[in-house]
């Protein structure tokens, strides 16, 4: 069975949901942004840096067809671990899953109040730079 875009937001507040405290949650998101795939160097530039996050993070999107692929990096393994869980969520899905599914799972997992608000900040960068390929 192919996963949707809602079976990979279930999975993903049931693994948050594994653990009792932020604590448990900040190792998981960790251990995410140790997994991620690095980003190339040549897109270590300028035009792929997302302003408003207190670390550097840079998102590259890309199309095929209809389908949206993200790809990122960070000098912040806590960063790295935040664009892996909307890239579990959303990278490989039409870019109009992320309209029909927005990242409000989050804040319902407590990341609005539980990350300080330069990583709120940078966590809403994403989205919107996210947000913004889709439009496109």
């Amino acid at each position: 069975m192919v996963k949707s875009v809602k079976d990979n937001i279930e999975e993903l507040v049931e693994d948050f949901e594994m653990f009792e405290d932020w604590t448990d949650r900040y190792g998981y998101i960790i251990d995410l942004g140790k997994n991620l795939d690095n980003l190339p160097e040549e897109y270590h530039t300028d035009e792929f840096l997302v302003p408003g996050c207190q670390s550097r993070l840079w998102l590259r999107t890309e199309f095929d067809g209809s389908v949206m692929n993200i790809y990122a990096d960070s000098d912040s393994l806590i960063v790295k671990g935040l664009i892996a869980i909307l890239i579990r969520v959303y990278s490989g899905y039409e870019a109009k899953e992320f309209t029909d599914h927005p990242p409000d799972f989050l804040k319902d997992l407590g990341f609005d109040s539980n990350l300080s608000p330069s990583r709120a900040n940078g966590l809403n960068s994403m989205i919107q730079r996210i947000r913004l390929a889709t439009e496109q």
